[in-house]
Formats: structure tokens, C-alpha cells, sequence
């Protein structure tokens, strides 16, 4: 993978069975805001909590950067039939072992857990990515207590890298990755 790739398009929206993936914009912010100041959402990722509205219009920020920069990132989740935000979702460049990957975001308001939509989400996500961007490794970074989410990561297609398990800013990170071959 280069550094700069020309931007991907059409990535703005993804469809599933149950869901509308959407890029992100303004009117998300509440929903940004809601999730990321909710303990029990980022309770394994507190790092990620947010104390005020400006934080998480800087969050919006970064993500949209990504999204000009590369043509693709964090969509914001929806059932097909409601305009509320279930969470967000989706891949972004990250630097791992000196090279770019994707990293593999799936964060769900609490109110929607336990109906596989994060797991049809991050499926979406790893699938556009494995077609869009198919060089590229995808990773999911997932606390070994965080058991819900280790499923996600292995219903979307990821496989458990116990090789680069690291520590990282909210404990020991366990690795999922789409290559099993990757050497890093």
C-alpha cells in the first residue's frame, strides 16, 4: 500500500440486508457525542470517552479528514427503516509495525447490542475493504476481556493474530487480521 492512494469512490454508502452504512457528516454529531460520552460503550476503550461537544467535534473532524483524504472511513450505522444511529463503524489507515493498515472500528450504542448489527457491520466493512483495497492487511485491535467484540472480529472475517498482541492506551491489545500470513 502507498501512502497516499487516490481516493476510493463510492464508498459513501454500503447497504446490507439491515442496514444503511453513510459517511459520517454534522448531523451525526450528537450521535458522535451521545456514544462517546457513554461508559458502558468505551467501557474497554476509556481512552476513546469524550468530556464535551468540542471533542467530539474534533473526533468528526478526524474522521472527515480521512474520508477527503482516502475516499473511504467510519460510517455511521442505521437500520433501514430508522433514521437513529445505531453506532458507528467502518476502516481507516493506521500505522502498524512501520507499515499503513486498516483498522477495523465498530463502536454500538448499548440500546442495539445483542442483534448482530455490529456484526454485520464490520462484515460490510471487511468485505468492501477485501474488494476496494485488497492489498491492504485489516486489523481489529480487541481487549481480551471485551468477549463480544472478539466475536465480531471472527464473524467479519478476521482471524486471531496472537503473534502481535501488544500493550496499548487501554491495556493488552489482542489482534485480529484478515491475512494470517502477514509477517508485519
Amino acid at each position: 500500500m502507498t501512502a497516499d492512494p487516490a481516493p476510493v469512490r463510492d464508498a459513501e454508502e454500503l447497504r446490507t440486508g439491515r442496514l444503511l452504512l453513510r459517511r459520517p457528516g454534522p448531523a451525526d454529531l450528537d450521535a458522535i457525542f451521545a456514544l462517546h460520552t457513554d461508559p458502558k460503550a468505551c467501557a474497554h476503550n476509556p481512552s476513546d470517552l469524550v468530556e464535551t461537544r468540542k471533542e467530539a467535534e474534533l473526533l468528526l473532524l478526524r474522521w472527515s479528514h480521512q474520508w477527503n483524504r482516502y475516499g473511504f472511513g467510519y460510517w455511521t450505522v442505521r437500520r433501514h427503516d430508522s433514521a437513529d444511529p445505531l453506532g458507528f463503524c467502518g476502516v481507516k489507515i493506521v500505522g502498524f509495525r512501520r507499515r499503513p493498515v486498516l483498522n477495523l472500528f465498530y463502536r454500538f450504542f448499548p440500546s442495539s447490542w445483542g442483534a448482530g448489527y455490529a456484526s454485520e457491520a464490520a462484515t460490510a466493512a471487511v468485505d468492501w475493504a477485501r474488494v476496494h483495497r485488497p492489498d491492504d492487511l485489516v486489523i481489529a485491535r480487541v481487549r481480551p476481556e471485551n468477549v463480544a467484540s472478539q466475536r465480531v472480529a471472527l464473524r467479519a472475517g478476521l482471524i486471531r493474530a496472537e503473534q502481535f498482541d501488544s500493550s496499548g492506551d487501554d491495556g493488552t491489545d489482542w489482534f485480529y487480521v484478515s491475512d494470517p500470513g502477514y509477517e508485519g
